[in-house]
């Protein structure tokens, strides 16, 4: 991570009244800015996800993409990513999986650790593998916006992430939900069946609860705990 570089001013000089709301030159720079080797997208296949995705492949089309894979996701989570792989053929996607198999967590911290300790399962399932592919990154893009929660209000678009000691790269940040599927239907775009059900943010399925008119776009997950973030962005 370059810690002279002023990423804060940087962000601030992007133009966000173009049609992408900067989204699309803040993804120029960045991919001319990283040798291909070293920027990575970190996809959970979601509804920003999918508009990133098509957005990176006009830029990028043979860009790196990681999904961490923590074999709790929904059947519908698999589906859309077969069926980008089948329209975006240049990317290169990798289905990360953790080191310990669900069987192997259950052995050594007992069954069901997503109800008990739900951070602790965050973390063997998605911390610690998004930590490993990104140890030889610089640079790491996100789909972020503002407007999801507080804690990602402040968001900008290019952020010294200390977590995993390299840049968080965050293009949508200024993009409303109903942007996000305003794009998607324009572009005929590929989407989890589950956002039709209520579902605006999808994760592992023993987490995630569809959300009553109304909810915020977080209110799902984790529903009841106190817990908003899985820890792939706090400290």
């Amino acid at each position: 991570m370059d810690k002279t570089f002023k990423w804060h001013e940087l962000s601030e000089s992007f133009h966000i009244h173009d049609e992408t709301k900067g989204a699309k030159d803040v993804l120029e720079w960045s991919f001319q800015k990283f040798h291909e080797e070293k920027i990575i997208y970190a996809s959970s296949f979601g509804a920003e996800a999918i508009v990133l995705i098509d957005l990176i492949s006009q830029v990028k089309p043979d860009a790196s993409i990681v999904f961490l894979d923590t074999g709790l996701h929904f059947p519908e989570t698999y589906e859309v990513i077969d069926r980008m792989e089948e329209r975006f053929k240049d990317l290169k996607i990798e289905r990360k999986l953790p080191e310990l198999t669900l069987d192997e967590q259950r052995e050594q911290y007992g069954s069901a650790l997503w109800k008990r300790e739900p951070n602790k399962c965050c973390e063997i399932r998605k911390v610690i593998p998004l930590r490993e592919a990104l140890m030889p990154m610089d640079a790491w893009i996100s789909g972020l916006r503002r407007e999801q929660s507080p804690t990602r209000a402040n968001t900008d678009f290019f952020n010294e992430d200390k977590k995993f000691q390299n840049i968080k790269i965050c293009p949508l940040i200024h993009w409303t939900w109903e942007e996000v599927w305003t794009y998607i239907r324009n572009r005929d775009l590929p989407y989890n069946r589950l956002h039709d059900q209520g579902y605006p943010s999808i994760g592992c399925f023993p987490c995630t609860q569809a959300v009553a008119a109304g909810g915020g776009s977080r209110a799902g997950r984790w529903s009841g705990t106190g817990k908003t973030e899985c820890g792939l962005h706090t400290d």
